[in-house]
C-alpha cells in the first residue's frame, strides 16, 4: 500500500532537506524511508533508486538556483549583474550546502535536457553580453565564471578560508571585482 501524502516531489524536497542537514552523500532511499518512518519498499513506488532520488534533488537545486538568478538579474547589467549572479551562487551554497552539492551531480542526457541547466547558461551569457565578448571567448568566459564561483564556494564551505585574514567576504568581493576587470579587458587570442 502506498503511504498517503508521499509523492516524488515531496520525497525530493525531503531529500534536499536531508542533504542540507547531513550532506548529499548521505541521501539514500533508506535514509529517506527512516525520515518518513516507512519501509524502503514503500518509497520505490515513487522513486526508482537512490540515483533517481539524487537526480530529482539535483533538478530541484538547479531550478531553485535558476529562479534566484532570474530574480537577481532583473534590471541589472555589467558589473552589477555579475555581482548579483555571483552572490546567488555563493548565498545558495551557504544556505543549502547539500542542495548545492546536488547541483553538481552528473545528470544523464535526458535529465540534463529537462533541467534548469540551460537557464543557468543563458543567464551567464546574458551577463557576458554586457562585456561584448564574441565566440569562442564568450564560452571561455562562461567556463571561467563557473570555475571561479564554484571553486571559491567549495573551498569556503570546506573551511578553507576560516582562519585567514582578510576574511572570505573581502576576498569574494575582490574576486568579483577582478572578474569584472578581466571581462572588460579580455585578452585577445
Amino acid at each position: 500500500m502506498v503511504r498517503a501524502g508521499l509523492t516524488p516531489d515531496r520525497l525530493a524536497r525531503a531529500g534536499a532537506e536531508l542533504a542540507d542537514e547531513a550532506g548529499f552523500d548521505a541521501v539514500t532511499v533508506s535514509a529517506l524511508a527512516r525520515r518518513f518512518d516507512v519501509k524502503v519498499a514503500s518509497l520505490y513506488s515513487h522513486v526508482k533508486s537512490s540515483h533517481d532520488l539524487r537526480t530529482r534533488i539535483a533538478l530541484l537545486a538547479l531550478e531553485e538556483m535558476a529562479d534566484r538568478g532570474t530574480a537577481a538579474l532583473a534590471g541589472r547589467a555589467g558589473k552589477d549583474a555579475l555581482a548579483a549572479f555571483a552572490h546567488v551562487y555563493r548565498d545558495y551554497a551557504r544556505e543549502h550546502p547539500g542542495r548545492y552539492a546536488a547541483a553538481q551531480f552528473p545528470l544523464d542526457p535526458e535529465a540534463a535536457a529537462a533541467s534548469a541547466g540551460a537557464r543557468h547558461s543563458r543567464m551567464t551569457r546574458a551577463i557576458l553580453r554586457g562585456y561584448d565578448l564574441a565566440e569562442p571567448d564568450e564560452t571561455h568566459a562562461v567556463r571561467l565564471l563557473g570555475s571561479v564561483f564554484h571553486g571559491f564556494v567549495t573551498l569556503e564551505l570546506r573551511g578553507g578560508f576560516s582562519h585567514s585574514v582578510p576574511d572570505s567576504q573581502e576576498s569574494w568581493e575582490r574576486s568579483v571585482d577582478a572578474l569584472d576587470a578581466l571581462l572588460r579587458n579580455w585578452p585577445s587570442a
